[in-house]
Order: structure tokens, then sequence, then C-alpha cells
């Protein structure tokens, strides 16, 4: 890729994603923050878990975001009783005017572009463990037979995190799967004011696609591409590779107040996984900047979405009130000094 090509992909990668951010804020007032992410993981080709109360705009921000890219959408509202063939889909016995009868298989709502996972937390570990295949390898098994979902493929999946009754833990492979975990925080005084002269007129604002709908789907799947274009320096990996070890007991063993605190309240730190979040997290940062490479700063943007939700706290963690967030800026903090 020449300089020049390497320019103008670069400029139309912060228009769309501008853009994008733009319609979205037509109708989703605040969490400016929280949409940047989103879109984020979107472009790295990862999924993302928001945790938030109840009403703060979780459906609305996802059900923008697929209007915005103009891409098909589906949402699963996870229940107790909601099983995995709810999810994937299943096979029927389908009669033909002939007289013959064969199994058919009929596809579920995991058969999206966008697919919303509305309280994940409130369905079995038997039907959480449907995403995981759809989400790592973006097909999904029924009955010995395997269907690919389109691409491109984005999991958002919620969680109220007020309500413990009748929920259950995700494990921790399926939260690994995530990309960025995302808190939406409730709106401030003024921002509640425009959401209610926002939302109880006539009129509501509707989001413009952003993309054109004969071809939404492979302009999306170029601009991934072009995030997997965007250099990373062997300095800056090897600070990944630091920052994510700083996270595991075993790779804490230093004298400072941020590796202790990772030996007293971490029971297992973020996985290569996490290594992997920092550095497409980082790629999008540089393109939105201008550069077609990515930097320290890039990976400390990113840093706390991507690693929070990977870390198991201990029980002196939760005895403390230390929450994950926390562990992270301290490593942060200490990490800067593996810097070369």
């Amino acid at each position: 890729m020449t300089p020049a090509i390497a320019s103008a992909a670069i400029e139309d990668f912060q228009r769309t994603f501008a853009a994008i951010r733009a319609e979205i804020a037509r109708v989703v007032i605040g969490h400016a923050q929280a949409i940047e992410t989103i879109l984020t993981s979107f472009f790295a080709g990862g999924h993302v878990l928001i945790e938030g109360v109840p009403g703060i705009g979780k459906t609305l921000i996802v059900r923008s975001l697929a209007e915005a890219l103009n891409l098909s959408f589906n949402r699963i509202q996870f229940t107790v009783d909601l099983m995995p063939a709810d999810i994937t889909g299943t096979r029927i016995i389908t009669e033909h005017p002939d007289g013959r009868r064969e199994l058919a298989f009929v596809a579920g709502p995991i058969f999206a572009h966008l697919l919303l996972g509305d309280e994940i937390n409130r369905a079995t570990p038997k039907t959480q463990s449907a995403l995981l295949e759809a989400m790592a390898e973006q097909q999904v098994t029924v009955a010995g037979a395997s269907y690919r979902l389109a691409a491109p493929f984005f999991v958002l999946a919620t969680l109220n995190p007020i309500e413990m009754e009748g929920t259950y833990q995700l494990p921790e492979a399926q939260l690994d799967r995530f990309l960025f975990k995302v808190r939406l925080e409730y709106p401030s005084e003024p921002e509640l004011a425009r959401i209610l002269a926002a939302t109880t007129v006539a009129d509501s604002p509707t989001i413009r696609p952003v993309l054109s709908a004969d071809r939404a789907a492979g302009r999306a799947e170029e601009l991934k591409r072009l995030v997997r274009e965007v250099l990373v320096a062997p300095h800056v990996e090897r600070y990944v590779a630091g920052l994510v070890r700083l996270t595991t007991p075993a790779g804490a063993r230093g004298d400072s107040e941020a590796e202790s605190d990772v030996r007293r309240y971490v029971t297992y730190g973020a996985s290569p996984r996490g290594a992997q979040a920092l550095v497409l997290g980082a790629k999008v940062m540089a393109l939105l900047d201008g550069r077609p490479h990515a930097t320290y700063d890039d990976v400390d943007k990113v840093a706390v979405p991507a690693l929070r939700h990977r870390l198991v706290m201990s029980f002196a963690a939760e005895a403390a009130g230390v929450a994950p967030d926390e562990i992270v800026e301290r490593v942060l903090a200490a990490a800067r000094r593996l810097r070369t």
C-alpha cells in the first residue's frame, strides 16, 4: 500500500467512523465514550459486553448502530427457560407436496449481522454456551451440521448489575470471548432533561443509514481489514505483553504497589485474548488519530475496557471493595516503566 493510498484509506475510515457516531448521537443522548468503544470493537472484529442499569439506553444504542450500519439485526431476550435451539435454530420435519418428508434446518435469531443478547446472565450456562462457537468461529453447529454466519457478525450482550436473583454468572471462557466490556453510567441531570425533551414529543429523531444497503456488509468488512493492516512495532508488542503479564499474580513479582495489589486481589489475570484485544483496539485508535501505526498511548486508551472483565478478583478484593478497573489503572501506571 502506497503512502497516498494509505492516507486516503485512513481518511475514509475516519469519515465513516465519525458519520456512524454522529448518527447514533441523533437518538442516543450521552454515552459518547461508550459508543466510541462499541464502534471500536466492531471495527476491530470483536464483541462487546454492556453493563448498565435498566432504562439507560443499552438496547437503543445497539439498534441505532444496526440502523446506521444498514445491517441486519436480531434481539434475543434471555430468560431462564430459553434453550440453545431458541438461539441457534433447530431441525424440523417438513413434508413435500409429493408426500416425502425430510429434516430441514430452521435458522434461529443468531443468523444476523448484529445480535443483541439482552440480559444474557438470566439464561442458564447451557444456553449461554450456545453463543460460544458463534462468537469464536462465526458458525453454529446443529445436529452435527455446521452453518456459517454471514460477515460481519457482531454480538452485543447486556448485563443488569442490580439484579442478582434468578441470574447465572457468565463463565470465564465466555467473558473472555468479548473484546471489550463497556459500562453505561447513569445520565447527568442535563442529559436526563434532553432525554425527556427528545422522547416525549410527537416526532422523534431517526437514524439515516451511513452505508448503502447493497454493499453495507462488504463495506464493513473492508474497513475491518484496514484495521488489521495497521502496523504495530515490536516495542509496542512487548509493552502489551508486559502489561498483560502484570495482571497475573505469577507475572506481578516486583515490589511496586501495583504488583503487590495484583498478588493480593487478583486470582487469575488476563489471557492472551486480552493482549489481542489491546492490539486490535490500539489499531483502531491509531486510524482515528490519522496514523498507520499504533503507539503506547493507543494501547493505554483501550486498556480498561479490554481487561476489566478478564480479571478474576479474589475474596479479599470483594471485601476491600477493590474493583477490576482500579487494578487495571494501577497496572497501567506500573507498566509504563516497561516502555523502551
